[in-house]
């Protein structure tokens, strides 16, 4: 059988090594050799002789030296396995270095016990807004859980308040019938352009006839456009006689069109140009801004394809800022990375990376009207009341978010666990203690950290999430990852690497030690 494992891995390890043999020829040496050692990585990983695994090949990785990184999906007996993501790495050669991923347990048997109309019935009883519709329950191995069968049921419908949509994943114990978990695929945050919040800007349009479209042509396509305070209908793309949108306040509808319409292309430029991914596809395709959602609609969220901004507050307070779309574009930038469970430590991972991202773009943007910072929505004013919302550098003093880990970490909200990853990215980048941007404190009696910068801390978080992150990520795997993407990036023991040791342990983040530190 294990035979038959390997085969049925080469052929789809294939694919990547095929595409990797068509770069330089130091990229990967020999491809059937390449296919031979990834496929002989990933049986080294666990016994797979009765387990009828097979992958399907997601996306390369290939570093300038040549090495490479294969992230596959998972099957098991043809059931789809939910986190349960692997990635090969490979030298220069191609000979693995080592894989990433635990296989699933065995499954004692392939029948549910429980049936899907059963578990839809479970799913529907866990949603709580107004359901328009549910999907038939697909027959899942959650690797999440330890490998155990469960239906997996998405419901959609509209979120509580009425106004945010909903498509939530309901998890369904095939044996027991009991929902034991979900997520939701709307991710949301509490939640020359005269803009509101980034003052006077340029952006770039597109003339169709004798009007000017907020469509951009060097970013992508992107599209802003008009909901006119509604949560369905049309969304009408924004256009303008003269190519001055706003007038700096919510009396004109243009002026919180501006807003996103730049700030979705400084994003779309931050990872172009830093991160080298064109899109969030990384095609080169741009994404569709919806500004003036609903009414007195205090959030924003991406939904896989597109961005939805509310008004706000009295629909004066646009949630349009730079850092708030950026986070919700930052979404479909991780996804792309690496598809984040969206609960436990995964899920606050992923808010994590879109907070994270969030400050990258506004310190990219060099805004007139919003710097830099390590505020998030500030500029919104979200509660009306100029409160503080989030930040990184001590994300705890929002009330809830943890800038500590703790037992009470893992099982905590995604917005709530994401504040440990933020507070570590804060103190790599700017250190600990009293700083420019606010004061960072230390987590019980780690030492006191010097930052190493936001140039060399993106890159790292960025590489930790591109070649090592699996789905199901955890704190203490993301500590080594990102120690992983350090001494690739700036060689091991360096101080750079020693600093990202460091910025964990100043957020009781323990796990692999370097270089002899504490």
């Amino acid at each position: 059988m294990r035979r038959t494992l390997t085969a049925a891995v080469a052929a789809t390890v294939a694919i990547a090594a095929a595409a990797l043999a068509t770069g330089p020829a130091s990229a990967v040496g020999d491809p059937a050799r390449a296919v031979d050692t990834a496929a002989a990585a990933l049986a080294a990983v666990g016994d797979r002789s009765s387990t009828g695994e097979v992958y399907t090949v997601l996306r390369t990785v290939t570093d300038p030296d040549g090495s490479a990184h294969v992230r596959l999906r998972r099957t098991l007996h043809g059931l789809a396995v939910r986190g349960g993501d692997v990635v090969v790495h490979l030298d220069r050669s191609g000979r693995a270095t080592h894989t990433d991923g635990a296989p699933p347990a065995a499954l004692a048997t392939r029948t549910p016990r429980v049936s899907a109309d059963r578990a839809a019935q479970a799913a529907k009883s866990a949603f709580d807004g107004t359901i328009i519709g549910v999907d038939r329950p697909l027959l899942v191995v959650d690797a999440a859980a330890g490998g155990r069968m469960a239906w997996e049921t998405v419901v959609r419908g509209w979120a509580p308040d009425g106004q945010t949509p909903s498509r939530l994943h309901v998890l369904t114990d095939a044996a027991t019938g009991a929902v034991y978990a979900t997520d939701d695929e709307v991710k949301t945050v509490l939640g020359t352009g005269r803009t509101i919040y980034a003052g006077p800007v340029r952006i770039d349009t597109t003339l169709s006839g004798t009007a000017y479209q907020m469509i951009d042509p060097s970013h992508g396509g992107n599209r802003t456009c008009d909901m006119r305070n509604t949560t369905s209908g049309p969304c009408i793309v924004f256009t303008d006689a003269d190519n001055l949108w706003g007038n700096y306040t919510t009396t004109d509808r243009a002026s919180a069109a501006a807003d996103a319409h730049f700030a979705s292309a400084k994003t779309y430029d931050y990872f172009k140009f830093v991160h080298n991914r064109a899109g969030r596809t990384g095609t080169g395709a741009g994404v569709t801004s919806r500004v003036h959602y609903g009414s007195n609609y205090v959030n924003a969220f991406y939904d896989g394809a597109q961005l939805t901004f509310g008004d706000g507050i009295g629909n004066i307070h646009p949630l349009t800022s730079i850092d708030i779309l950026a986070h919700e574009l930052g979404h479909g930038y991780t996804d792309a990375l690496v598809s984040l469970v969206y609960s436990g430590e995964s899920g606050g991972i992923d808010e994590a990376s879109s907070d994270i991202w969030g400050a990258m773009v506004e310190f990219y943007a060099a805004a007139p009207g919003d710097p830099g910072d390590y505020l998030i929505g500030e500029e919104a004013d979200i509660f009306g009341t100029g409160e503080l919302f989030g930040n990184l550098f001590d994300p705890s003093l929002d009330g809830s978010s943890h800038s500590c880990w703790s037992l009470a970490t893992p099982p905590a909200a995604p917005h709530v666990s994401a504040g440990v990853g933020k507070h570590f990215f804060f103190n790599l980048a700017e250190g600990t203690g009293a700083t420019k941007y606010g004061y960072s404190p230390v987590c019980g009696a780690a030492a006191d950290v010097t930052g190493i910068g936001r140039a060399k801390a993106e890159k790292i978080w960025y590489r930790a999430l591109n070649v090592y992150a699996l789905s199901t990520t955890s704190y203490v795997n993301m500590r080594a990852y990102t120690l992983a993407a350090a001494a690739d990036l700036y060689g091991s023991c360096s101080v750079e690497h020693k600093t990202v040791q460091a910025a964990w342990n100043a957020v009781n983040v323990a796990g692999v030690t370097v270089c002899g530190g504490p």
